[in-house]
């Protein structure tokens, strides 16, 4: 575009403010929407990432084939894999990732910080770039540690202080005086990864030690096992080389089991983060939300600046009566379309920087924009830009080129494109409020989804319910936490206090074992276990279908044997199982199951009771068969529950405060169960959240293309209008007889939405095993309130053009 030319853009765009508003703005909004949703997208994608040659790392999973999970899809494995990888396939080079919770006193009181226990070639596996110190190659010496920089300032001040500096850790009720040798960053917000110590493995490889048999049992999954293998071949070689080093190893090893079978599964580090249910599909919905709502505003502005071609008219004559050809014509106007384009995307890029803030509030996310290097946005957005400007202005540039200019300069008629060019607008229109109803849809049945779950029924009291997961901390001893307990039942407004390993957001662990029903074939379904103390059925206010609860008074109620240590024995014992337990039982009813004796694979349990399923894991997973032993001493690895009245944030307070008072050198780490299934459908809440972001600013950018086609059809029938009152028409049909053809198109998404939007839903809805009913009306509430936004769209031009006389309108073309 040459000087001349922009003045002219200038005086254009000043000469008509609101359309340069409208044109501008929407394109800008589009833009903005697009870079957030990007921003989302590329975080989501980018777990991992940030490890040099990610590419090659790989985390081996698996589990029993007859756990309640799927094999292929578990990211745990026993400590005995890693053991038997390197014995049969020596070379390999991998770690085993054991994390846990662990205190560092500080000023006397107990901070909770996150140790992972790793083996000796954890930095040959994770090539981490130290800040300060350097990497042992072989991290053996059990006296050393590495932090990472944020632990380095809050204990040390910085981490060059920290180096050589001591750290107590306590861990399992054991204090080791740790040497710091190392400083690494801080771990990014997109890792999977989560630890803020380092430390050496301490489970013995030698078959002579003591501990060894027991540690490396494969049926109990206690650690993360990556590998680092050069290349996609080499990972595929791995893989099949797993199940018959499964075979030779798993039943020489678990002896106690003797028909245990082990599947392995093994997945680039990359693609754990979308290991939820659901996961992958939620991003992808969200990145192509982001491009639909671009293309609304490109088509937006196509629609504006079409319209604007009636005003352009004269001008276009002129130009080419002073000697402008079609293409120094078409160049003005895709230039003009390009500027128009690129002051959007600053508008946008401005708009997404004030917008990423709320958005991080309103997502719990840690987005933020880059402008330069890898993952700067200024290099794409002005491509994008350029792109948009192109694609935007072509067809606007096509109507204008090809203006008549002596039937354009003797007011014969204005340019559009004929009907050709009104069934493009049309088209256009259509698809920008199809993408809209879509949006809506989408998003009244995610809120509605997300409000189902906070509020469904999950077979238990979540409201005034504490639970306190520091009570599983291993530095506990019996006593201390049979203390522990009566201290919080006495505090003021505690109702009652238990414990137990299955509570809401889940325990510490899954434990399941088969089953075998008397009279049926076969070693029975597999059942997840947990120990409970007395009163925990009481505190959930859990609720009874058939049967009694346990009762400590009665001897047979009692399983003491795990209470002392976690282990499973032959000891009978007298249990309460859920409904799901139930079924997989097939049993015809919960009251058929009571009396009724199951095993022995894992000792005679006979069921004296059986409860409503208690939903504790996300919504997404059906509630597991599930049965509760009675422990006759407090709870191993249990968490406290606490049923308590009046305000949380008091009553938390006053648990933490007794927590301190008794054992203030362990960190207290305690929440409701509110907010532990919160966290469960976190992400889901994200999506809803970031969809119906989308979708109101989609309807927004809709409204402004709809009022660009009314507006043109408006100024191109101030004719028709006039001959039409002339002959007796009022202002009232006018305006009917112009809504009525607006509302055309919108009424034509529809038909096209409708359908789009219940495949996804109804895609998305399969994710969760409990869920909304995909009701018509999501889908008759859309329609209506795109009909209504419709109407006060155009109903001001209509209106005013319904208004105008008769001798003005037949004059004024």
């Amino acid at each position: 575009m040459d000087r001349f030319t922009l003045v002219a853009f200038w005086r254009s765009l000043t000469r008509h403010r609101l359309y340069a508003a409208l044109n501008i703005g929407g394109l800008a909004l589009g833009i903005a929407v697009f870079l957030v949703l990007g921003l989302y997208v590329r975080f989501e994608t980018s777990y991992e990432k940030w490890l040099p040659g990610w590419q090659d790392l790989y985390l081996v999973g698996g589990a029993g084939t007859g756990a309640p999970e799927d094999a292929a899809h578990t990211q745990n494995s026993p400590v005995a894999a890693l053991t038997a990888i390197r014995a049969d396939l020596p070379g390999t080079i991998g770690t085993r990732v054991q994390s846990r919770d662990v205190a560092v006193v500080r000023d006397g009181i107990g901070v909770r910080e996150r140790l992972a226990s790793v083996d000796p070639d954890v930095f040959a596996v994770f090539r981490l770039s130290p800040v300060a110190g350097a990497l042992p190659p072989s991290f053996r010496d059990p006296s050393q540690l590495v932090i990472t920089a944020r632990t380095a300032a809050k204990y040390f001040g910085s981490p060059t202080a920290a180096l050589g500096g001591t750290l107590p850790v306590t861990s399992r009720g054991q204090q080791t005086d740790y040497r710091v040798v190392a400083v690494v960053p801080d771990l990014p917000d997109a890792s999977e990864l989560r630890f803020d110590l380092i430390a050496p493995m301490t489970y013995s490889e030698s078959p002579a030690d003591p501990d060894y048999k027991s540690n490396h049992q494969w049926n109990y999954n206690s650690v993360e096992t990556f590998v680092r293998l050069p290349g996609r071949e080499a990972a595929e070689r791995f893989a099949v080389a797993l199940p018959a080093l499964a075979a030779r190893h798993v039943t020489n090893e678990t002896p106690e089991v003797p028909d245990y079978r082990f599947a392995f599964n093994v997945r680039p580090i990359a693609s754990r983060h979308f290991e939820a249910p659901g996961s992958r599909l939620m991003v992808a919905t969200l990145g192509i939300i982001g491009l639909l709502t671009l293309l609304v505003a490109v088509v937006n502005y196509i629609n504006l600046a079409t319209a604007r071609a009636g005003l352009r008219a004269r001008e276009v004559g002129m130009r080419k009566v002073l000697g402008a050809d079609r293409a120094a014509l078409m160049r003005h106007y895709l230039g003009e379309a390009v500027v128009t384009a690129l002051a959007a995307a600053a508008l946008g890029l401005a708009l997404a920087e004030l917008g990423v803030p709320l958005i991080n509030a309103a997502t719990g996310l840690t987005l933020s924009i880059r402008y330069a290097g890898v993952d700067g946005v200024l290099l794409p957005l002005l491509l994008l830009a350029l792109v948009v400007g192109l694609t935007a202005g072509l067809y606007p540039a096509i109507v204008l080129a090809r203006v008549p200019a002596a039937a354009v300069l003797a007011s014969a008629r204005g340019p559009g494109g004929g009907h050709a060019g009104a069934r493009v607008r049309e088209a256009l229109v259509v698809f920008q409020f199809a993408v809209t109803i879509a949006l809506i849809v989408g998003t009244a049945v995610l809120v509605a989804q997300t409000h189902h779950v906070r509020s469904a029924d999950v077979g238990y009291d979540r409201q005034q319910l504490l639970l306190v997961r520091s009570y599983a901390s291993a530095s506990l001893d019996e006593a201390q936490r049979t203390d522990l307990l009566r201290r919080f039942s006495a505090l003021p407004g505690a109702r009652s206090a238990a414990a137990g390993t299955s509570v809401p957001g889940i325990g510490n662990y899954v434990s399941a074992n088969t089953y075998a029903v008397p009279g049926l074939p076969g070693y029975g379904p597999s059942i997840e276990f947990y120990s409970v103390s007395q009163g925990y059925f009481e505190t959930l206010r859990a609720r009874l279908l058939a049967g009694r609860l346990l009762d400590p008074a009665r001897p047979a109620d009692r399983d003491p044997d795990i209470a002392q240590d976690g282990s499973n024995t032959n000891a009978p014992a007298n249990v309460v199982i859920n409904r799901a337990a139930a079924r997989a039982f097939h049993f015809a009813s919960p009251a058929d199951a009571i009396g009724r004796t199951v095993g022995p694979t894992e000792g005679p349990r006979t069921i004296v009771g059986v409860i409503e399923n208690m939903r504790v894991d996300s919504a997404r997973r059906p509630v597991s068969p599930t049965l509760y032993l009675l422990s006759a001493r407090t709870v191993k690895n249990g968490i406290a529950v606490i049923r308590f009245d009046g305000d949380t944030k008091t009553f938390l307070e006053r648990a933490q405060a007794e927590w301190r008072g008794t054992v203030p050198r362990l960190p207290f780490d305690g929440y409701t169960a509110v907010q532990a299934l919160d966290r469960l459908g976190k992400s889901d809440q994200q999506m809803a959240n970031l969809f119906a972001i989308g979708a109101i600013l989609a309807v927004a950018i809709g409204c402004v293309g709809l009022w660009g086609l009314a507006s043109f059809t408006t100024a191109r029938r101030t004719r028709e209008i006039g001959v039409r009152k002339t002959l007796g028409a009022t202002s009232n049909d006018v305006a009917k007889l112009l809504v009525g053809q607006f509302l055309r198109p919108v009424l034509l998404a529809n038909l096209i939405a409708w359908p789009l939007a219940w495949v996804a839903m109804r895609t998305w809805l399969a994710g969760f095993d409990d869920h909304v009913a995909l009701s018509p009306l999501f889908f008759l509430g859309a329609s209506a309130l795109t009909l209504v936004i419709a109407v006060v769209t155009v109903l001001s031009q209509s209106i005013r053009a319904s208004r105008a006389t008769p001798a003005w309108a037949l004059r004024h073309e």
